[in-house]
């Protein structure tokens, strides 16, 4: 159906519509609790359309619609739409997938509490997105000392306890859940000061540490007394540095937006009971001619469909026509009632512009930063192109190393970097295919070649992109020469080529007897660092990867009803043989095509050691 029939049949009631470009691709998301006024309000002559709307229906070709029983179901549906397909022209955080969490493991008899970047329905709470991983370290070091909670992953089976607990339980950071010296409750009780903390609720985790400490000195348990009170004076150090910004004691999150001419900032601060417990800053994405309602509305849904803990009232710098029903929607998320205000007067409206100067003196220093940032860039670029006598600074590098261990699973890997940033949509890998043994000399030049032969000839790959300006081989003369003759005999002899030897960090050139030495504090020897550090970690990661893989096949070969279809099934699902070894039975035949009997004959080829141990036990009965 063309986009002038699915225009006219267009129905009245809510829901959600994809707007798509001439490529199919999904260029926005929205909702609207009316898709024909909604839909056909973009098309609309008259319409006095934002620059950014204007730029987006000019490349819409086509859309698609989803009807929902309700707005508030569109909105929901909406979320899980954008976060799918990352429209171009939506509103969102930038590089949100990068953004650490704090997961506290409440799915499990004895939680653990774990930094991670993947949010899944596993039944954990999960706390954040936090832009800052340093400080998220730094919270998870005051948990593990402050609280004894497991720190290991390993699987906890109260059947079969560990015969003795860990390091962590003798110096009083762990309470032995794996060798059964905890009981489900009390551990519990330290999971839910956990919990309480990372809400902000030091006040109340202070009383009830007070509490539990007081009993325990009457119950002449001094012991515990102390470790209450370390707890406590660790929790008091946090609550000194909090200050009383309401004297409202609701809990609270106060959002507000800055912006300039390149995008637009958030800044959300997070007050509980009264205090200020914490902020954070977003940069956003396709912000751009986005009206400050607008952005926050967006930022509203986003964030708050990741975080795992929803305050009672949501304070914003703007009013936003959708209010009522991100109300609605954030509490039932919360499961207790959460409101969204505008506030215009009072502590309220001060706090929201605090968050607003907040946000624009954050803004400024971003730039500030990014422009050093740019700076340094073009300088690095500008020195690499006089030391190697480049024609002009060089705008695309590749960077290639071999990684392999005595010549069994060699690989390769190239890296790109433009304008002096990684941009790792076009890094590849090679697994090599042509040579036997250990010659990275040989397996060089088959990397280069192949590399080589994607750009040239009448049908070029568009994934390999235009060639390079400058070609960078780790390595030193050996590694060079194998480089330089393939250029050489594929015609391309006009790429500037080098290599950077790690041990004194030598720059070989073609035509130069002696190597390059630059000073320590060279900007282009920084670049040129980056440059082989990441082709080496790419080449490790992959050799790594086909490693364990290897050691998963060799090690299942032989094991009746094990074929090569199951096999290639427990590759793809644990990746390693460790990770398989730390598989139970029932997570082994969890695996697509696997059953209990074949996950029982993999676990006990694993585990001869536990097979062994049962086997008096199976004769037995």
């Amino acid at each position: 159906m063309g986009l002038d029939n699915t225009l006219a049949v267009l129905p009245t009631s809510p829901g959600v519509y994809l707007m798509k470009d001439a490529m199919g691709e999904v260029i926005y998301v929205g909702k609207a609790i009316n898709l024909r006024n909604r839909v056909r309000s973009y098309f609309q002559p008259s319409s006095d359309h934002s620059p950014k709307v204007a730029a987006m229906v000019e490349h819409i070709a086509d859309l698609d619609y989803i009807v929902t029983a309700s707005e508030l179901e569109a909105l929901i549906l909406e979320c899980n739409l954008i976060k799918k397909h990352r429209p171009r022209y939506n509103v969102r955080l930038r590089d949100d997938k990068t953004y650490p969490f704090i997961k506290v493991t409440t799915d499990e008899s004895y939680p653990g509490v774990y930094l991670t970047r993947r949010v899944l329905r596993d039944g954990s709470r999960y706390f954040g997105p936090y832009t800052d991983a340093s400080a998220v370290r730094q919270t998870l070091r005051l948990l593990k000392r402050v609280f004894p909670l497991r720190q290991c992953s390993k699987k906890i089976a109260p059947d079969s306890p560990a015969p003795r607990p860990c390091l962590n339980y003798q110096i009083r950071r762990c309470l032995g859940p794996c060798a059964n010296l905890v009981d489900v409750d009390t551990y519990g009780e330290v999971v839910d000061e956990v919990v309480m903390f990372l809400e902000g609720r030091q006040d109340d985790l202070a009383r009830s540490l007070r509490r539990r400490m007081e009993a325990a000195a009457d119950a002449l348990d001094y012991e515990q007394a102390v470790v209450f009170r370390d707890q406590l004076q660790a929790v008091e150090t946090v609550v000194q540095r909090q200050r009383i910004v309401s004297e409202d004691r609701t809990d609270q999150d106060v959002i507000a937006i800055a912006r300039d001419q390149w995008g637009a900032c958030i800044q959300i601060m997070f007050v509980r009971g009264g205090k200020l417990v914490g902020n954070d800053h977003f940069m956003l994405g396709g912000a751009d001619g986005a009206d400050d309602a607008e952005t926050l509305s967006s930022f509203v849904r986003e964030y708050y469909s990741q975080t795992g803990s929803i305050p009672r009232e949501v304070l914003l710098e703007s009013e936003v026509e959708d209010a009522g029903i991100l109300a609605e929607w954030l509490s039932g998320l919360r499961g207790r009632a959460v409101s969204v205000k505008t506030p215009k007067r009072g502590d309220k409206r001060r706090l929201v512009e605090l968050a607003s100067a907040n946000a624009a003196e954050f803004l400024e220093r971003t730039r500030a930063a990014e422009q050093r940032e740019v700076r340094a860039r073009i300088d690095a670029l500008a020195e690499l192109s006089v030391h190697l006598k480049l024609d002009a600074p060089p705008d695309r590098i590749e960077c290639y190393d071999i990684s392999t261990l005595q010549g069994t699973e060699a690989v390769g890997s190239m890296v790109v970097f433009e304008a002096g940033l990684p941009a790792k949509s076009q890094y590849r890998r090679f697994r090599i295919r042509h040579v036997e043994g250990q010659d990275d000399y040989a397996m060089m030049a088959e990397v280069i070649r192949r590399r080589l032969a994607r750009s040239l000839g009448d049908d070029p790959d568009p994934k390999f992109g235009r060639l390079p300006d400058l070609i960078v081989v780790d390595g030193g003369r050996g590694q060079l020469n194998a480089a330089a003759a393939v250029l050489d005999s594929m015609g391309q002899r006009n790429i500037p080529l080098v290599s950077l030897a790690e041990r004194e960090e030598e720059i070989y050139l073609r035509n130069q007897a002696s190597p390059l030495t630059l000073p320590w504090d060279s900007g282009a020897l920084h670049l040129m660092q980056y440059l082989r550090d990441e082709a080496h970690r790419y080449a490790l990661a992959y050799h790594r990867n086909l490693r364990g893989k290897r050691s998963i096949s060799s090690e299942l070969t032989d094991l009746p009803g094990i074929g090569k279809k199951r096999t290639i099934a427990l590759m793809r699902r644990f990746g390693s043989l460790n990770a398989l070894c730390d598989a139970t039975v029932d997570e082994i035949a969890a695996t697509p095509g696997m059953n209990v009997p074949a996950a029982r004959t993999v676990f006990a080829h694993l585990h001869p050691e536990e097979s062994a141990r049962e086997e008096p036990g199976r004769k037995g009965d």
